[in-house]
């Protein structure tokens, strides 16, 4: 399987794993979660509430993302440096790629949002740096972010690990196959690709895991009918910045 998933990944952009981690640690994975949004819940008042924790409105049950994750819940920075996860990781990279950032997103009937079709261009760093080919610069959660060249990208791996089932119904990623080898795409790129190649829809279980470069151009949809759809988001990579620029690790 790993020389058919790598094969997959560089051929196409992505590759699909129906059973990456097994249901235990699944469950450990939402119980640790649920417990970081029961905390951001009763601290939603307060001046130092976590920005990591992601409300699509005021109301405190709206929650559909958290960023910083890595930090935020500890049980995933353990879970993803797991054998079965680097047995997964390190055939696409190499021995020793580290976990650079994390994510967590859902859908709910309260935040049911959709995404249309880009590329992930930004990292997050440790602090601004002014180095040549790195920018534009953002902020996001209080993480400084910017876009590198291309060539550090096209060097990274995106894990997405279902903690629920996701069906056609749930606004599973859809992605555009192949579209991950022409670098960074324009706004007229990406609509050319839109028109002449077919999106392969991204269903998984529970459990499972979809493995991609951040250069795919990927989307989703809002749910059809939306329930709970849990996705750990972890970007990976296997060399050092430059210019004095740090991975926010």
């Amino acid at each position: 399987m790993t020389n058919q998933l790598r094969r997959d990944i560089e051929q196409h952009g992505f590759a699909l794993v129906p059973q990456a981690i097994a249901p235990d640690i699944v469950s450990a994975l939402l119980a640790a979660i649920e417990t970081t949004l029961d905390n951001s819940r009763e601290n939603s008042d307060a001046k130092d509430s976590d920005a990591s924790v992601r409300r699509n409105s005021s109301k405190s049950d709206s929650i559909y993302a958290i960023r910083n994750l890595l930090d935020a819940v500890p049980a995933v920075r353990d879970a993803v440096q797991s054998a079965s996860i680097r047995s997964l990781v390190e055939p696409v990279l190499k021995p020793g790629c580290f976990p650079v950032r994390g994510i967590l997103f859902d859908k709910t009937p309260g935040a049911n949002w959709k995404v249309p079709w880009h590329q992930d261009l930004s990292i997050a760093v440790r602090e601004k740096i002014a180095v040549p080919g790195f920018g534009p610069w953002s902020v996001k959660a209080g993480v400084p972010h910017v876009q590198p060249p291309a060539a550090i990208l096209e060097q990274m791996l995106t894990l997405r690990l279902h903690l629920d089932d996701c069906d056609e119904t749930n606004g599973p990623l859809r992605v555009l196959p192949g579209s991950h080898q022409t670098g960074k795409l324009s706004a007229a790129s990406i609509r050319d690709w839109c028109e002449r190649c077919a999106p392969i829809s991204c269903p998984l279980p529970r459990g499972g895991a979809l493995l991609m470069r951040p250069l795919l151009l990927h989307a989703s949809s809002s749910a059809v009918s939306p329930a709970h759809r849990r996705v750990v988001h972890i970007e990976w990579a296997a060399q050092e910045l430059h210019g004095g620029l740090q991975w926010r690790v």
